[in-house]
């Protein structure tokens, strides 16, 4: 039924449904349908209850890329309660039981549209810093570390980079963190470690993207070389699944680690690739934990264009 006509006490038997077993964003998208009401409209009525959420941030919550848990995103989820009609505590019972049980609820990998949305944001966060993708330097090597917590999250990821100038002139780095889902990018802390400082740092909340600027303290002329290490905490989100990074351009090697928590091995890991965000992923290869380090790997030679990463999954 129309929005208008729909009667409180009428529950449609999807949505019936899908507030008795969940998950959250299925019985949430569910509600918003039967009220037949557009986000915007979503959005204007949680205005009128002194709560303040964006329009891509409710889509991201009915589509399950995201998940309400900061305070304010909390009491707008009470809110759409008696916004759409709905018995008390029964979308903030359905995050509850997805939080105790994070098993059965594995984190997705990234999808298309997340993968487009966050482009679209690191474009625009390059741009308010006065850089573009480029930067005006080419990789040479690349090697990350990445640490998951104890609690399954993404606790943090320190890089050591090896860059060549391909003009005069260059003075600094732009490094980008995308951080997992129900990350708070204001929280994380960023490191300059060896041959270099932090500069300006910029993030977008819905999107969990953070751009730091490293600043060489000289300036590299065309064909220099430079080293220098960086790194990032986290531990904001939820579980981890899966850490990938994106290529605009080919050439350099690449090196990404995985070290787990003794209290959270994962029981499988592989490497996978992707040509686009929009391509199937493909390149699929199972790697085995290292008993004593917990860690996993994957090296490329020569990276090309597009996206590589290693995943895993949870018991």
């Amino acid at each position: 039924m129309r929005h208008g006509t729909q009667h409180a006490d009428v529950v449609p038997a999807e949505l019936e449904e899908a507030l008795r077993g969940g998950p959250f964003h299925v019985a949430l998208r569910a509600a918003i349908a039967a009220r037949g009401l557009p986000l915007q409209r979503v959005q204007h009525h949680l205005s009128r209850y002194g709560v303040r959420v964006g329009v891509t941030s409710l889509s991201y919550w009915q589509q399950g890329a995201r998940r309400p848990q900061r305070p304010e995103s909390l009491r707008a989820v009470r809110a759409l309660e008696e916004i759409l009609q709905l018995p008390d505590e029964s979308l903030i019972r359905l995050l509850a039981t997805a939080d105790k049980h994070p098993g059965p609820d594995r984190p997705p990998g990234r999808s298309y549209r997340s993968l487009v949305e966050a482009s679209g944001v690191l474009e625009r966060l390059l741009a308010e810093l006065g850089s573009g993708l480029d930067g005006g330097l080419h990789t040479i090597g690349h090697h990350e570390h990445v640490r998951i917590g104890a609690r399954r999250e993404l606790l943090a990821h320190e890089s050591h980079h090896i860059v060549r100038a391909h003009r005069d002139g260059v003075d600094r780095y732009m490094a980008v963190h995308h951080g997992d889902l129900g990350c708070a990018p204001e929280r994380i802390t960023v490191h300059a470690t060896e041959n270099c400082r932090t500069g300006r740092v910029r993030w977008h909340h819905d999107t969990g993207i953070l751009v730091a600027e490293f600043l060489f303290d000289t300036r590299l002329r065309n064909g220099d070389t430079f080293l220098f290490r960086y790194g990032f905490e986290d531990g904001t989100a939820g579980a981890s699944c899966e850490y990938l990074r994106g290529f605009g351009f080919a050439g350099g090697q690449y090196a990404l680690q995985v070290r787990f928590d003794e209290e959270a091995l994962p029981v499988r890991c592989h490497r996978f690739t992707q040509h686009s965000a929009a391509a199937p992923r493909s390149g699929r290869q199972e790697l085995a934990l290292s008993g004593r380090h917990r860690s996993v790997h994957l090296v490329e030679p020569r990276v090309r264009s597009g996206i590589v990463g290693i995943g895993w999954e949870w018991e």
